[in-house]
């Protein structure tokens, strides 16, 4: 009788499982925004844009609402976010919604916001505001390297981002042992060779339009970057391409 009670208990046990994981974390994934509330309420982001969170493996958490990328040291124990440190932010120049957007999002992560993880959806509240996401992987699959256009979002020197107006004009499409595109000025054409994730651009043929002002700058970012052995890595929409000297970064056009 004993025994079967333990059973009984056992399986009572088993049975009342809501799927949510008391020992479940958000490290070492990433997740994108689905909705916002405030106060009980739809916040509407800037138009084309999600939040990102990302927990690395090695502690950090890296955000984004569509703009700058900012990141420190962040604890997830006893389901609070709590960073440690000040948080280190790229300096894009960023639309004023979009600036807004990122002292919005700065705001709450800073503010020792909760989270609850169940499977793949995370809530991370802070006061009256809840930020729900989900994972990555599922939210936005990653693409094709081959087939997609990618359409350049920023250029990369050293430590720091930029991005040139009209930047969503210059592209590339990838196709085995070919790459075409276009600077927003000039359409180019050329050889790549490939290796385990690293891409090698020989020279690029390119059309002789003149580019004034910001066009030429922009096309001589992207020629001059486009040059080389880079390593290369499709997260969801995003391409990210890196050498010694820097590299791009490039979102894919729907």
């Amino acid at each position: 009788m004993i025994a079967l009670a333990a059973t009984m208990l056992l399986l009572a046990g088993c049975g009342q499982n809501t799927g949510t994981d008391a020992g479940a974390s958000p490290v070492g994934k990433t997740f994108l925004s689905t909705a916002v509330t405030e106060d009980g309420k739809p916040k509407q982001l800037a138009p084309k844009t999600r939040v990102r969170l990302q927990f690395t493996d090695d502690g950090r958490l890296v955000a984004d609402a569509g703009c700058n990328s900012m990141q420190t040291k962040v604890s997830t124990e006893d389901g609070r976010l709590r960073l440690d440190g000040e948080l280190a932010s790229t300096a894009m120049g960023c639309p004023g919604p979009q600036h807004g957007q990122d002292q919005w999002l700065a705001g709450i992560i800073s503010a020792k916001p909760t989270w609850k993880l169940d499977g793949n959806k995370l809530d991370v509240t802070a006061g009256s505001t809840t930020i729900s996401l989900t994972d990555r992987k599922v939210a936005e699959p990653d693409l094709a390297v081959d087939g997609t256009k990618w359409a350049l979002s920023s250029v990369i020197t050293g430590e720091a981002a930029s991005h040139l107006a009209g930047s969503e004009k210059a592209w590339i499409t990838l196709n085995g042992e070919r790459v075409t595109g276009s600077t927003g000025c000039n359409d180019f054409q050329g050889v790549v060779a490939r290796s385990t994730g690293k891409l090698t651009f020989g020279e690029l043929d390119t059309t002789r339009r003149a580019c004034p002002g910001e066009p030429a700058t922009l096309e001589s970012q992207l020629l001059k970057g486009l040059h080389g052995e880079m390593t290369y890595q499709v997260t969801g929409s995003k391409l990210r391409l890196r050498s010694e000297a820097g590299g791009l970064d490039f979102t894919a056009v729907r």
